[in-house]
């Protein structure tokens, strides 16, 4: 009897335990069952988990193993935090690559959370992954925001055309240094931002990469922005001396209030031999990401952001061929809920991960490309973003060798000068509607030459191409011929002259005994990425804190003191500034200012200490910052050169 009931019950438990494998299996949601933190060891998956990653034989199995491409990605950050704290992570949206047999890798955007399940005694003993495929919802939002900007009919969009207007149209295509450029604006992306970037090519050879940062947001920080960027650029255009350009910059940012205190980073690369030299106008250094070893961080050149009077010291350093440079504004750093000190240690992870071709793979955009927007993606959809950010890379690459055909002036040297020249201009990186301009102008000229500079006779058309150090490719067609003037155009023939004309920025003419040299000069350009909000993958769910600012008063023996708690950002910088003015009584008494419980200091932070250390300064009413090392706040202080104490006063 007792063991009829026994078989009973086993029975029992075996069909539901085949129950609960059926409901598991039948989840439309992929499921994982994790264990062992930074091995990932597969413990249970579902049919849709198997599915999605095209794989059977996975469980007991490692997933670092089994997935090495998914680590790079940062995928696994998303199972080490929840083992690390307990707590549920979540992802939305998240572009992932997955192996796919016999194809390519493919792009798969997900929706992930992963839930820590606890022993007794509260350890995190295991981590279920829930994963659902959105990606068909991302493709669909993705062609509907496409098909809005090529139909917009309502108003347009102010923000946007002003945030264009100010940032480069183009950077610039060089021989010897290859340039890309993002900018994705503050997550509300209501508002033109302070940040930007470009790039200038410099009488001597050489090419300033620039990014800045003006402190707030709004048409005063975009103008401001606008108007230092023009300085910069006309100095750096004209005498390619960059302490004279950040000179000229600062004189106008002590005029112009809403500069002040905003920082540059100015870098002048030399693509024949990459000598680099380079200031950091309280701006982070750049992160130099060398072909073979790791990454590191340029040492600060010194010197404060604009306006200060700080003043302007050059250090040097070099760029090997295939080492990329980067240049970034630091809301890649402050991003929320992350600290100045381990946002520069994941940035310097995560692109060397980029250079290196290990996270997602995008074999058609240039490198630098690649730098900039797989960074930007992978850094900001961990966190979010509410600052702009603005990212510049550079890599040096071998000299493009100039093109040069000797054809025979028949009508076969045509199209065999339009394939030569098509395959050299896409070699340097030339845009498709600059390749097919050239194309028609070189086209014309070479029909010339052969139609009509040697009556029949024998002869030859020579094309020599070059890129110049200033971003032009110049173009030569000669022939040893007679010239002949243009006869009076008909509908079909005699406009070669003027079409190549048209299709060129500039076109020059000589002619003599000896033949006749038809020079083109067109500057090429490459577009910089200006990403709308939501465009890299959607921000989280903000935080439900209060973003307050408490400003506490400190018993102290010498002079007043008061204790700042909380973020300084663009959203309490006034009620900082405010505070400051009345306690300094306008700058005439001391005071010293705690900032060991700032949480955040922004750029616009930065602007109201600084224009509060100037206006205090003068010996017997000293104006004292403080802040402990390793602190967020003495983090950016120690960047932006303000002069601050580590050492608890008194």
């Amino acid at each position: 009897m007792q063991e009829s009931a026994r078989d009973e019950n086993m029975d029992r438990l075996t069909g539901d335990a085949r129950t609960v494998r059926q409901v598991f299996e039948a989840i439309p949601a992929a499921v994982a069952g994790v264990e062992t933190p930074g091995e990932y060891r597969l413990v249970a998956v579902n049919a849709a988990y198997r599915a999605l990653v095209e794989r059977d034989e996975v469980l007991g199995r490692s997933a670092s193993e089994l997935f090495p491409e998914l680590v790079a990605q940062q995928l696994f950050d998303l199972l080490d935090r929840p083992f690390r704290t307990g707590e549920t992570v979540t992802a939305r949206e998240w572009r992932i690559q997955l192996p796919r047999e016999g194809g390519p890798d493919e792009d798969v955007y997900i929706d992930c959370t992963v839930v820590p399940q606890k022993s007794a005694s509260g350890e995190v003993v295991r981590l279920v992954a829930f994963a659902q495929d959105v990606t068909e919802r991302v493709r669909e939002r993705q062609a509907a925001r496409r098909a809005a900007e090529e139909g917009r009919d309502g108003p347009p969009d102010v923000v946007g055309v002003l945030q264009r207007q100010l940032l480069p149209a183009g950077l610039p295509i060089l021989p010897g240094l290859q340039i890309g450029g993002s900018y994705l604006p503050a997550g509300g992306g209501s508002a033109a931002g302070g940040d930007w970037f470009d790039a200038v090519p410099l009488p001597d050879g050489r090419t300033a990469l620039v990014v800045g940062d003006v402190a707030g947001h709004g048409v005063e920080a975009a103008a401001a922005m606008g108007r230092l960027r023009a300085v910069l650029e006309d100095r750096l255009d004209h005498t390619g001396d960059i302490a004279e350009a950040l000179a000229a910059a600062d004189r106008l940012a002590e005029r112009l209030p809403a500069a002040r205190s905003a920082t540059l980073c100015v870098a002048a690369v030399d693509p024949a031999d990459g000598r680099l030299t380079y200031c950091t106008a309280g701006h982070p250094p750049p992160l130099l990401i060398p072909s073979g070893g790791p990454a590191r961080y340029l040492r600060s050149s010194g010197g404060g952001p604009l306006g200060t009077g700080t003043g302007f010291p050059l250090a040097e350093d070099r760029l090997d061929v295939g080492d990329q440079l980067l240049l970034y504004s630091d809301g890649l750093l402050r991003r929320p809920g992350q600290d100045v000190a381990a946002g520069t240690v994941e940035l310097a992870e995560v692109a060397a991960d980029v250079a290196a071709g290990r996270a997602l793979r995008e074999d058609w955009l240039a490198a630098v490309d690649r730098l900039t927007t797989q960074t930007l993606e992978l850094l900001v959809r961990t966190s979010g973003h509410d600052d702009d950010i603005a990212l510049l890379a550079a890599q040096r690459t071998a000299a493009h060798a100039p093109l040069l055909l000797d054809l025979p002036a028949e009508s076969e040297a045509i199209p065999a000068a339009r394939k030569a020249l098509d395959e050299w201009l896409y070699d340097l990186g030339a845009r498709a509607e600059d390749v097919i301009l050239l194309r028609h102008a070189i086209g014309e000229l070479v029909t010339n030459g052969v139609e009509h500079a040697y009556d029949g006779t024998p002869g030859a058309v020579r094309i020599r191409a070059e890129c110049t150090g200033r971003g032009v490719v110049e173009i030569e067609v000669a022939d040893d011929g007679n010239w002949r003037e243009p006869w009076q155009p008909t509908e079909d023939r005699g406009r070669g002259l003027a079409m190549a004309s048209d299709f060129a920025d500039e076109l020059h003419v000589e002619t003599g005994p000896r033949g006749t040299t038809a020079t083109v000069r067109h500057r090429l350009t490459r577009p910089a990425r200006l990403l709308a909000p939501g465009e890299v993958t959607p921000s989280p769910v903000p935080s439900d804190l209060p973003n307050l600012l408490l400003i506490l008063d400190q018993p102290s023996e010498g002079h007043p003191r008061i204790r700042l708690d909380g973020p300084v950002d663009a959203a309490t910088a006034e009620q900082l500034r405010e505070e400051l003015v009345v306690r300094t009584r306008g700058g005439t008494t001391p005071l010293t200012v705690d900032l060991t419980g700032v949480t955040h200091l922004s750029s616009a932070g930065v602007a109201v200490l600084y224009e509060a250390e100037t206006r205090t300064d003068p010996p017997g009413r000293p104006f004292l910052l403080y802040a402990p090392p390793g602190s967020p706040a003495q983090h950016v202080m120690a960047m932006v050169a303000l002069p601050h104490t580590t050492a608890e006063p008194g």
